[in-house]
């Protein structure tokens, strides 16, 4: 059993760091891959979004909006390897005005961040993903 526990928490967390590995990329297909059809995304002081799809189209959202990068990403693992969590910090410009947010005119920012995942059969079933919204405002109103 602890064995089994090994190689889930290993896949896990490899899992995990290929999909960063293609949002630091840019790609956002290859990150699509790791997802599963039905995934939930909680995404910060937002909607719940439910399915793939929704997915999809809030990466293309983001796309427009913002260029990030993850750096110093540390990648945490549950012992059975069904749960897991990153810490890391973005460092990004602000491209295109968000609705709602302060006026984009290629702003830098470094904002610290964490995600928690649920997997489920090699698949991401759950991404939420929190930041502070008060820190990011405050560095792209400057």
């Amino acid at each position: 059993m602890a064995q089994d526990e090994s190689a889930a928490r290993a896949a896990t967390a490899a899992l995990i760091r290929d999909y960063y590995e293609a949002f630091n990329k840019g790609d956002s297909a290859a990150m699509l891959a790791f997802l599963s059809d039905g995934v939930i995304h909680d995404v910060n002081q937002g909607e719940r979004r439910e399915g793939i799809e929704k997915f999809r189209a809030f990466n293309a959202r983001m796309d427009h909006h913002y260029k990030e990068e993850l750096k110093n990403i540390v990648v945490m693992v549950s012992k059975d390897g069904t749960r897991a969590s990153a810490e890391f910090n973005v460092h990004g410009k602000y491209l295109n005005t968000d609705e709602g947010l302060p006026a984009a005119n290629g702003q830098t920012y470094v904002l610290p961040a964490g995600t928690f995942f649920a997997v489920k059969d090699g698949k991401i079933t759950r991404v939420t993903t929190y930041y502070n919204l008060t820190d990011w405002i405050l560095q792209v109103s400057k």
